[in-house]
């Protein structure tokens, strides 16, 4: 049974006793892996994966990351905050710092979830953690993810990293590198490496208006520029994490067409925008890097086959 059903919604904290009290909440949904919105993502990537010429990856199988694509949310529209996002203290604990993003996420596969079959997700909080940034107070929250196939008894499970920050200064500024590293908890300093691109992404707001009619996220900072500059401080629309997490995961797949992904990991280490291109990197085997117009590193990861 979900923490919504249990709890309800709940008034917003910070208070570390209170939030524990979500470690271990849990809820089971079922869905099913219907073709359409796979070939819809393939559309809005351009370059559709499960056409590879030569792979030997059925075509059947679910791509790597294309399980966000279900279990989609479905919160009531009266029951999003202001931000867009479902209110917390129902599944998710009521923390009381109104900007949040995705951190980063591991993720291993076991087998392989097949297009069209339906599948169950048990999803669990695992952690609560509150720490003090330079930037302010920060919490982070751990989700735990399995997903199988009803037919392919594959499996993936993921941990979801998700951060919780401050306001915005009054003034409307942020320090975006500041707070960009200290949410991922990196040693990175965003000093420009030195691997050529090998692909460069054109973002722009109808790409991510797409993106996130897919995956029915409601959340301003991908569509409403206005939201964006004056609430939450950025200067144009910023690109969905999962997003860039889904495109090096596709640069790891192209780059080995005849294997299958058995772990992915990433860490976001700066945000996106739909400002200006930025580029795709594979600094060395396994690792895959998406870098922001400048050179500098917005999300790492790291694949094994």
């Amino acid at each position: 049974m979900s923490a919504f059903e249990t709890k309800g919604l709940a008034e917003k904290t910070l208070d570390e006793a209170t939030l524990q009290q979500w470690v271990g909440h849990s809820e089971h949904r079922t869905d099913i892996m219907h073709p359409g919105p796979v070939e819809r993502m393939d559309a809005l990537l351009d370059q559709p994966i499960l056409e590879q010429p030569g792979s030997a990856i059925p075509k059947r199988t679910l791509p790597p990351l294309y399980h966000w694509l279900y279990f989609l949310p479905n919160a009531l529209q009266s029951d999003l905050g202001d931000d867009g996002h479902p209110k917390l203290g129902g599944f998710l604990p009521p923390v009381d710092l109104p900007r949040r993003m995705w951190a980063g996420g591991r993720l291993t596969f076991k087998g392989s979830l097949q297009i069209g079959e339906a599948a169950d997700r048990v999803s669990t909080v695992t952690a609560v953690k509150r720490k003090e940034g330079r930037s302010g107070p920060l919490c982070f929250v751990t989700v735990r993810h399995v997903i199988t196939g009803q037919k392919s008894a594959g499996t993936l499970t993921e941990e979801h990293d998700i951060v919780y920050r401050g306001a915005v200064q009054p003034d409307g500024t942020r320090k975006t590198k500041q707070d960009s590293l200290e949410i991922a908890g990196a040693d990175h300093d965003g000093r420009k490496q030195a691997s050529d691109a090998i692909e460069t992404i054109r973002p722009s707001a109808v790409m991510l208006f797409r993106y996130s009619a897919l995956t029915f996220n409601g959340h301003r900072i991908h569509y409403d520029r206005e939201y964006c500059r004056d609430v939450e401080g950025y200067p144009g629309l910023v690109f969905h994490g999962p997003l860039t997490a889904t495109l090096l995961a596709r640069l790891a797949s192209r780059l080995n067409p005849d294997r299958t992904m058995a772990s992915f990991a990433f860490t976001a280490r700066a945000p996106l925008l739909d400002t200006a291109p930025f580029t795709l990197h594979t600094p060395s085997p396994g690792r895959f890097e998406a870098r922001t117009p400048a050179g500098t590193l917005a999300m790492e990861a790291v694949a094994t086959f």
